[in-house]
């Protein structure tokens, strides 16, 4: 018979599990800014942050099944949601409870793998202050942040500050060297990868919200 002991310690076990899966994981790192929300990571070769529904994106690191699994998830839910209601129905803080549910029920069932994936979500609003971010962990936990939110493979220390008023470009510039700082004794985590650079954009009169920067272009 399991044992509340026997539980602890194989959740601790697949905790274990899954940060070590992360340790090498580039971080991603989201905030607002006077265009809209920044978005900073860098990659190999397929990109890493996605739009899930207008004014809605998700990044992630972790195993690649496992973030594209949870894409498709959100991506169907956000889409589900505005069939039966509206868009303005469609929030990232109902994606994000929705896809918690599975992930938390993985990672608790022994007899089923974990989801080795640490997710961002991000929202822009009419202002900066409207804007939203979470970070979804493995184990179906989440935080909301406002100004800015990032994922990386520990929790450890705050590499920056939002500055709403600045522009995208700074943002870029200021999480370029925030995602550097991080990554400084990872020499395995920073071979080979490309900067990638995302603007939600603010102006509603835009036909696509979600626009794949032109920064996106030096290598790391």
């Amino acid at each position: 018979m399991l044992t509340p002991f026997d539980w602890q310690e194989g959740v601790g076990h697949r905790a274990g599990y899954v940060e070590a899966k992360l340790a090498h994981g580039a971080p991603v790192l989201a905030a607002s800014c006077r265009e809209g929300v920044a978005i900073f990571t860098r990659r190999k070769q397929r990109d890493k942050v996605f739009e899930i529904y207008d004014r809605l994106a998700f990044s992630a690191i972790g195993q690649q099944s496992d973030i594209e699994a949870l894409r498709v998830a959100a991506v169907e839910f956000a889409h589900r949601e505005g069939y039966r209601g509206s868009e303005e129905d469609v929030t990232i803080q109902r994606v994000v409870t929705a896809i918690s549910g599975p992930v938390k029920s993985a990672f608790g069932n022994f007899g089923s793998s974990p989801f080795v994936v640490r997710s961002l979500f991000a929202e822009v609003g009419e202002t900066p202050d409207d804007d939203r971010f979470f970070v979804l962990d493995f184990d179906g936990d989440y935080s909301e942040h406002s100004g800015s939110a990032w994922v990386g493979p520990t929790h450890e220390g705050e590499p920056f500050a939002a500055e709403p008023s600045e522009s995208f470009e700074s943002a870029i510039v200021r999480m370029r060297a925030a995602w550097d700082a991080m990554t400084a004794e990872d020499t395995e985590t920073r071979q080979g990868l490309s900067d990638e650079t995302v603007l939600l954009s603010r102006d509603p009169t835009r036909l696509a919200r979600f626009v794949r920067s032109p920064l996106a272009s030096s290598p790391a």
